[in-house]
């Protein structure tokens, strides 16, 4: 956008780009510390509050919020049942997601109520929140201020000067494409698999259920007391028109091994790729990433939203240590403190969708790889110490 004479000027401490899971995660923290920012976001109100995704905030990042005083504005859903259920070609294994620690438990709470409430607390707040921001752009990150220049729905053209930028716009968002080329250094993998995800309202599992077939991969999550969300391993090319109602439920209770699985009114469906990508650094003068403009985790083990949750809070934590004071330790270790956390959940995200996948098929993944992956399973479901091992990384406490 050209700067003109027109252009309404203001300034604030921080501007968040994107009202997403970290995005309002990072401006109620801020607020909590007494930090005015301002979030502004491309779409319209609406279509931020109802997009659905990920629906399990774990247990770091539901005892994060306690620790903020924002547990009971924010997290909605009901806590998990304890257990995860791993099905080995129709045989059930329990595994308890009890890591030995104390505190509230993981929470079952979709990511559109998770956003409905951070958003409303932020605003109730008296939180500054824009939607609608049109051609959003980021200025003079390695100056003393930066500035992100924007149109609001009038299309009156508007400039913000701050002290920082939290870029919390996603893999496609403008703050990651706003840092000169040769800055960062991107890490991707394709792990040559899809998925159908299938939302039905259909009776939700009892317990998270994942479960290995010579079909292939299938998994069955609760999204709410009568609705559920299914997933089917299916070839990379794969069209989702090639999936009706008839075939999705008769591979779901073939892979689920369960014949008389209720099924319900298909109300969306999606394929995607599995895919995973690291940034490093993950900041550029006064510019943060944070959460999905960073890094893509493949969803196994449901580590995306959390890892976006704990950049935020990192972020949150740094620049009130260098306010308040003057302490710029946490700015200066950002990038590599997230990382560490980044790395460790991708390689765990990469163990089990490898494990869970080649488990299944063996004309796949081949007879070795079959082979070891069973041998990782029946690790997991017969020693304590590996099960014990396993619940500390899906708390995200490991």
């Amino acid at each position: 956008m050209a700067q003109g004479a027109t252009e309404l000027r203001e300034s604030t401490t921080v501007v968040v780009i994107g009202a997403g899971p970290a995005g309002l995660t990072v401006a109620n923290l801020l607020r909590r510390r007494g930090i005015d920012c301002v979030v502004l976001e491309r779409r319209a109100r609406a279509h931020v509050e109802q997009r659905q995704r990920a629906g399990i905030v774990e247990t770091r990042a539901v005892r994060m919020f306690h620790e903020w005083g924002l547990a009971d504005q924010v997290l909605g859903g009901v806590p998990l049942s304890g257990f995860l259920e791993i099905r080995i070609a129709g045989e059930s294994h329990l595994l308890s997601q009890d890591d030995g620690s104390e505190g509230p438990p993981a929470r079952l709470c979709p990511q559109q109520v998770l956003v409905q409430n951070l958003l409303s607390t932020y605003v109730a707040d008296g939180g500054d929140l824009r939607f609608e921001a049109a051609d959003v752009s980021l200025h003079d990150l390695t100056g003393d201020r930066a500035t992100v220049r924007y149109r609001d729905p009038s299309g009156a053209a508007r400039a913000i000067d701050c002290a920082f930028v939290a870029g919390c716009d996603g893999d496609h968002g403008v703050s990651r494409a706003s840092i000169p080329d040769g800055v960062l250094t991107a890490y991707p993998f394709d792990h040559g698999i899809a998925w159908l995800t299938v939302l039905a309202d259909a009776p939700p599992s009892v317990h998270p259920l994942m479960a290995v077939s010579p079909h292939g991969f299938a998994a069955h999550f609760a999204r709410g007391p009568r609705a559920s969300r299914f997933y089917l391993q299916c070839p990379p090319d794969d069209h989702s028109d090639a999936w009706p109602d008839d075939r999705v439920w008769s591979q779901l209770r073939a892979r689920l091994g369960d014949p008389a699985l209720v099924s319900g009114p298909i109300t969306e469906r999606e394929l995607f790729q599995l895919r995973s990508i690291v940034h490093d650094p993950m900041d550029h003068g006064r510019l943060f990433l944070v959460g999905d403009a960073a890094h893509i985790v493949s969803p196994m083990g449901g580590k995306g939203m959390n890892l976006a949750l704990y950049d935020a809070e990192v972020f949150a934590h740094a620049v009130s240590d260098f306010l308040h004071h003057n302490d710029d330790t946490g700015l200066r270790s950002y990038s590599p403190r997230c990382l560490r956390r980044v790395w460790n959940d991708q390689e765990f995200s990469h163990w089990l969708t490898q494990t869970l996948h080649d488990a299944g098929d063996h004309t796949l993944a081949g007879p070795f790889r079959h082979g070891l992956a069973r041998a990782r399973l029946d690790r997991l479901t017969t020693s304590p110490t590996a099960a014990r091992a396993f619940a500390e990384l899906m708390a995200g406490l490991a």
